[in-house]
C-alpha cells in the first residue's frame, strides 16, 4: 500500500465504519517495522484507548515498542486556545478594559465552532512540531464533514487572516503619518497574525505535498459509505487534497455459507461493483469482517496483514 510509506497519514470516513481500527492498524504496522510512530485521535468518540485497552489521554503515551498515542479533547485545547488568546492580548488592551475581554473571551468558550477552532490550532502544532521526533504521524479523525473542515482550514484561515493582516497594516501606516511622524508603530497583534498566518502556510504546504502526507478513507460495502466517500474526495479535490487510497472495511469472506449469509453476500456484491466503478483512480483494499471485534495486539497484526 503506496501511503503506508508516506509520514503523515490521514484516516477518515464515515461514523462506525471501521476509522479507529484502521488508523490504529496502519499504526501498529508502521512500529513493528521500526518506525517511530506516533497515533493521534481527534475524534470525539476516542475508540483507540478501547483497541488498545489502555487509558490514554491528551499526552504522548507509549504503547507498545515504537508506538506511541495521543487523545485530543476538544475542551481541554479549548481552554488552552483561550489562554493563549488572553496571553496575546496582555499589553495590548488598556488594562481598564481587561476584565470585560477575558469576560468576553471566557464566554467564547462555549460558542459554535470555539472547539474546532482549537482542534485545528492543536493539528497544526503536532504537524509542524512533534514529526520533528517522530517518522509517522497518523492521524484518526472524527467522522467525514469534521474532517473536511479540517483539512481545508489552512487555507480558509490563511486567506482570512491574510485580509486581517492588510486592514491592521493599513490602519498602522494611517496611524503612523498622523500621530507618530511617520515612524514605524510596534503591533503585536501583527507580529501575532503573521506568525498565525506562516504556521497555517508551512501545514498547508506539508498536507499538500503528496511524498509527505496521504489520505486513506475507510468505507464499507454499502450505498451510504460510498455516497458520503465520493462527496468527500470531490470536495477535498477543490483544495487540492487527493485521496488515492480506499478502504473497504468488513467485506463478507468468501467461505461465508448459510442461506442467510449467501443471500447477504449476493447484495454486497452490487456494492463491491459500484465501488470498482466508482472510484477507478484510487487504490482499493479490501479487509474481510472478521468472527470477533478487533480488540487487542494480535487483532490488529491480522487486520494489518491486508494492507499489501
Amino acid at each position: 500500500m503506496e501511503v503506508l510509506k508516506k509520514s503523515i497519514i490521514f484516516v477518515g470516513g464515515k461514523g462506525g465504519v471501521g476509522k479507529s481500527t484502521t488508523a490504529a492498524a496502519i499504526a501498529w504496522k508502521s512500529a513493528q517495522q521500526g518506525f517511530r510512530t506516533l497515533l493521534i485521535s481527534t475524534d470525539p468518540a476516542h475508540n483507540v484507548g478501547d483497541i488498545f485497552d489502555e487509558k490514554i489521554g491528551g499526552k504522548n503515551k507509549e504503547i507498545a515498542k515504537n508506538l506511541y498515542a495521543l487523545e485530543i479533547d476538544p475542551e481541554i485545547e479549548t481552554a488552552n486556545y483561550i489562554k493563549g488568546v488572553k496571553e496575546n492580548i496582555k499589553g495590548v488592551v488598556h488594562s481598564g478594559m481587561m476584565e470585560e475581554v477575558h469576560r468576553q473571551l471566557d464566554t467564547a468558550k462555549a460558542s459554535p465552532g470555539a472547539d474546532e477552532a482549537a482542534l485545528f490550532d492543536k493539528l497544526i502544532s503536532i504537524i509542524l512540531e512533534e514529526r520533528m521526533h517522530f517518522d509517522k504521524l497518523v492521524f484518526d479523525t472524527a467522522p467525514t464533514g469534521h474532517t473536511i473542515r479540517l483539512l481545508t482550514l489552512p487555507e480558509l484561515m490563511g486567506v482570512w487572516i491574510e485580509g486581517l493582516l492588510e486592514k491592521r497594516k493599513k490602519t498602522n501606516e494611517n496611524y503612523a503619518a498622523l500621530l507618530n511622524d511617520g515612524e514605524p508603530v510596534e503591533d503585536p497583534i501583527y507580529e501575532v497574525l503573521r506568525t498565525r498566518q506562516e504556521r497555517f502556510s508551512k501545514a498547508r504546504e506539508l498536507l499538500l505535498n503528496e511524498k509527505e502526507t496521504g489520505f486513506i478513507f475507510v468505507l464499507n460495502p454499502e450505498r451510504l459509505p460510498i455516497l458520503e466517500t465520493q462527496k468527500a474526495i470531490e470536495l477535498l479535490q477543490r483544495y487540492d487534497l487527493h485521496v488515492k487510497t480506499l478502504i473497504i472495511n468488513k467485506v463478507l469472506p468468501e467461505e461465508a455459507d448459510g442461506t442467510f449469509m449467501l443471500e447477504r453476500k449476493k447484495h454486497e456484491r452490487q456494492y463491491t461493483e459500484l465501488i470498482k466503478d466508482t472510484f477507478k483512480k484510487q487504490q482499493l483494499i479490501y479487509v474481510p469482517l472478521f468472527s470477533q471485534d478487533i480488540v487487542s495486539k494480535n487483532h490488529l497484526e491480522w487486520f494489518s496483514e491486508h494492507f499489501s
